[in-house]
C-alpha cells in the first residue's frame, strides 16, 4: 500500500510540475494586451481590462501582493500601469457630471463599479494631491452602490439597475471594489460589506455540490450553470479573499477568509470535474452538449493557480495545467483567443472573426497567475511532501 501511494503521489507531482517549463511568449501576451485594449468599450470590458493589465504587468499593485497595501504614494515609470490609467482618465472624462456610476447607462448597477479599483489606484498614487476628481468619482461610485442600488430583503445589492436582479458576474464588478476602498480607508464596515455580498450571492445563486447559477430574480432568469458566471464569482471572491488578507485589518477576517477560500474551492472543483478531454469547460458547466468555452476556461485555471498559492492544495492543479495547453491552442497568431462565448448572449459562441473583450484579459489573468504559481514552486517554498494531491 506505501508503495502504491508513493507511485500515486509521483504521477500527481508529475502533472503538477509539468508546466514548468512552458508558457505564454512574450511576443503572444503583447498581442494578447493589444488586441484587448482595442476591443473593451463597455464598462466591464475595461475594468475586466484595467484588473488584467494590472496583474500582468505590475503586479505589486495588485490585491494578490502584500505591496499592495497601501500602494506607493508615488510611482516609479516601472511601477506606473499606464495603460490602466488611460483607461481611467477617459473613462472620467466621459463620465456625465449627473451620473454617480463611474459609467452611464450601462443599465448595469454593478458593472461600472469593476472600473472603481483602478480609480482608486490613480487616486492614491496621483501626483497632484490637490487633484480631488479620482476621489470624487470613486466616493460616487461607492454611495450609489451603498445607498440608492436596488437591494433584496436580506441585503443583497442588485446587478440591475432598474429592478431587483441577481447575477453571478456581479461578485467579480462589485465586492472586489468595496473591498479595495475599505482596506485602503482601513474601514472594517466595507470590508465586512465586501465579505457579506459575497455570502449573500451565494446563498442565492449556489446549487450543490457548487455550481452557480447565472442569474435569478427579475424579469427573467438563467437557471444555467454559466461557465464564465462561475468563473466570474470564483474570481470575485479570491480578489476579496486577498485584499481581506493583506488589509492592515486581516487578522480580524480571519474566518471570512477561511469561508471565502471554501467557496472558491468548490466552485474550482465542481467545474474541473466536468472538463473535457482537450482541457475545455463547458458554456454550460455540467452539459458536455454545450460548446467548449475558452474564456471561462482561461479565468478558471487563473484561479485555480493563484488559490494553489495561497492553500498550498494542488488537487487541481493538473486540471488548469490542461487548460493551460488549450488556452495557448486557442491563441492564433495574431494574439486572439478564439472559441469564446458571446459574452452579450451567454449560450452562443463568437463567430468566425468575430472575439470577446474579456477573453483576451483572462488570457492576461491566466499568464499571470500561471507565472505567480511556477515562481512560488520553483523558489523551493513547497514541501512536496506535504503536498496535497
Amino acid at each position: 500500500m506505501v508503495a502504491s501511494f508513493g507511485v500515486a503521489k509521483l504521477i500527481s507531482l508529475t502533472a503538477i510540475l509539468t508546466p514548468l517549463q512552458g508558457g505564454f511568449s512574450n511576443v503572444t501576451i503583447s498581442r494578447v494586451k493589444d488586441n484587448l485594449l482595442d476591443i473593451a468599450k463597455a464598462s466591464w470590458e475595461l475594468g475586466t481590462a484595467a484588473q488584467a493589465l494590472t496583474e500582468a504587468y505590475t503586479p505589486g499593485l495588485s490585491v494578490f501582493n502584500a505591496t499592495a497595501f497601501p500602494p506607493p504614494a508615488r510611482l516609479n515609470s516601472s511601477w506606473t500601469p499606464t495603460d490602466v490609467f488611460t483607461i481611467v482618465n477617459r473613462t472620467l472624462r466621459n463620465k456625465p457630471s449627473h451620473s454617480k456610476a463611474l459609467f452611464a447607462n450601462q443599465g448595469s448597477a454593478a458593472d461600472p463599479a469593476s472600473l472603481g479599483t483602478a480609480v482608486l489606484l490613480a487616486n492614491w498614487t496621483r501626483a497632484d494631491k490637490r487633484d480631488f476628481s479620482y476621489n470624487n468619482a470613486a466616493l460616487s461610485q461607492l454611495q450609489y452602490l451603498l445607498e440608492e442600488a436596488p437591494r433584496t430583503r436580506n441585503g443583497a445589492i442588485s446587478h440591475r439597475a432598474s429592478e431587483v436582479q441577481l447575477w453571478s458576474d456581479f461578485v467579480y464588478m462589485v465586492p472586489p471594489f468595496i473591498a479595495y476602498y475599505g482596506a485602503l480607508q482601513h474601514d472594517r464596515k466595507l470590508l465586512q460589506e465586501a465579505y457579506d455580498q459575497c455570502r449573500l450571492y451565494r446563498a442565492a445563486l449556489r446549487d450543490a455540490p457548487g455550481l452557480w447559477r447565472h442569474i435569478d430574480l427579475g424579469s427573467f432568469t438563467d437557471d444555467t450553470h454559466w461557465a464564465t458566471g462561475n468563473a466570474w464569482a470564483a474570481g470575485g471572491m479570491l480578489r476579496v479573499l486577498t485584499t481581506l488578507n493583506h488589509s492592515s485589518l486581516g487578522t480580524e477576517f480571519r474566518s471570512h477568509q477561511r469561508n471565502l477560500t471554501e467557496w472558491i474551492d468548490e466552485i474550482l472543483v465542481a467545474s474541473w470535474s466536468h472538463q473535457g478531454k482537450n482541457g475545455t469547460l463547458f458554456n454550460v458547466i455540467d452539459d458536455p452538449q454545450t460548446f467548449g468555452d475558452t474564456s471561462s476556461t482561461a479565468l478558471l485555471a487563473a484561479v485555480t493557480y493563484r488559490l494553489a498559492t495561497i492553500t498550498h492544495n494542488f488537487k487541481s492543479i493538473p486540471a488548469a495545467n490542461r487548460a493551460l495547453r488549450l488556452i495557448q491552442d486557442s491563441i492564433n497568431a495574431n494574439g486572439w483567443l478564439e472559441n469564446t462565448v458571446d459574452p452579450i448572449k451567454f449560450h452562443a459562441l463568437n463567430p468566425k472573426g468575430a472575439y470577446s473583450p474579456e477573453g483576451q484579459a483572462f488570457v492576461l489573468m491566466l499568464y499571470a497567475g500561471w507565472k505567480v504559481f511556477t515562481d512560488f514552486v520553483r523558489s523551493g517554498a513547497v514541501d512536496f511532501s506535504l503536498v496535497q494531491v
